[in-house]
């Protein structure tokens, strides 16, 4: 195995699944994932750590760029390296990476794509859920309630992913049917912090708006605080979140979120699928798993993701 640096090391957690009776054949699961400091990115982590643990002989480790993609590249070099069995990536930078996964997939290492997509063909599967369909059922949801006038705030994600340009296509091209809708955009990057000071710059500024599409439930959580911070209430606008995590589903029943977009993580179907691979199955090039929207009216009928 080739020196990994200092710096990768202080970011990779290994975790190992069994003990020292682990056989001959045991696979290497590696997932390379963008951040731990975003709640949904550590969720997939920990749901394949959870679902490998099912499996006496996968060893699952992983690590955490920080949010720094150029760290992530090493990362993943550092799987290839290790000669990981299979490789799990979860990127913030759908060109940047392209070369590295590339690398890992014609090394003859299997690669799982999960949730935010790459400018390549190099790997093995694609798995994510519609984003522009996300994002056209958050607008057509506002849209109602608004009964087709007012002013929507759509709160976006990292700008280099592909993720937030698929769910701001789908809600503007579906918004823009709505001649009396009219939208202003800030980025949140997915995380609450950077939510919280956008919509207080928004606050400070004194504009009004009289919704919230926010492509993840951590930002709607930042803008949320935000509002109540300046004894705004909540629930007096149109509040729709992505994800559907236990925060959002309490906010949807205090009434103080509207809805959410249930947004699978990704890490149970992402283990059956590198099982498959392990096996010698053949797996889709992409792989793609429902969405819905949660409101009151259903709340109570679906489990978070997390």
């Amino acid at each position: 195995m080739l020196n990994i640096t200092k710096k990768i090391l202080e970011s990779l957690f290994v975790v190992s699944l069994t003990s020292a009776s682990l056989s001959a054949d045991v696979k290497t699961i590696a997932f390379a994932q963008d951040t731990l400091g975003n709640d949904f990115r550590k969720a997939q982590v920990y749901e394949v750590r959870d679902e490998t643990a099912k499996y006496p002989n996968i060893k699952f480790i992983y690590s955490d760029a920080k949010g720094q993609t150029s760290l992530l590249i090493r990362q993943i070099k550092g799987f290839i390296d290790s000669k990981a069995d299979l490789i799990v990536v979860g990127t913030n930078d759908e060109k940047a990476v392209v070369p590295i996964i590339s690398k890992a997939y014609k090394s003859g290492i299997p690669v799982i794509i999960l949730d935010r997509g790459i400018q390549g063909n190099d790997y093995t599967t694609f798995i994510n859920s519609d984003n522009i369909k996300i994002g056209s059922i958050g607008a057509q949801y506002i849209a109602k309630r608004l009964n087709g006038k007012g002013k929507v705030l759509l709160f976006e994600g990292i700008q280099t992913a592909d993720v937030t340009k698929l769910r701001s296509k789908g809600f503007l091209d579906e918004i823009k049917k709505h001649k009396g809708i009219s939208v202003i955009k800030r980025t949140g990057n997915y995380l609450r912090k950077d939510a919280i000071i956008e919509m207080e710059k928004l606050i400070a500024s004194g504009e009004k708006i009289d919704a919230v599409f926010s492509e993840s439930d951590s930002m709607i959580s930042g803008a949320r605080s935000a509002m109540e911070h300046h004894g705004l209430d909540p629930s007096k606008i149109v509040m729709v979140g992505c994800d559907y995590t236990s925060e959002a589903r309490d906010a949807i029943r205090k009434g103080t979120q509207t809805g959410s977009v249930l947004f699978p993580l990704g890490g149970k179907k992402s283990v059956e699928t590198a099982v498959k691979i392990f096996n010698g199955e053949r797996v889709p090039k992409h792989i793609v798993i429902p969405v819905k929207l949660i409101t009151k009216a259903n709340v109570e009928l679906e489990e978070p993701i997390f």
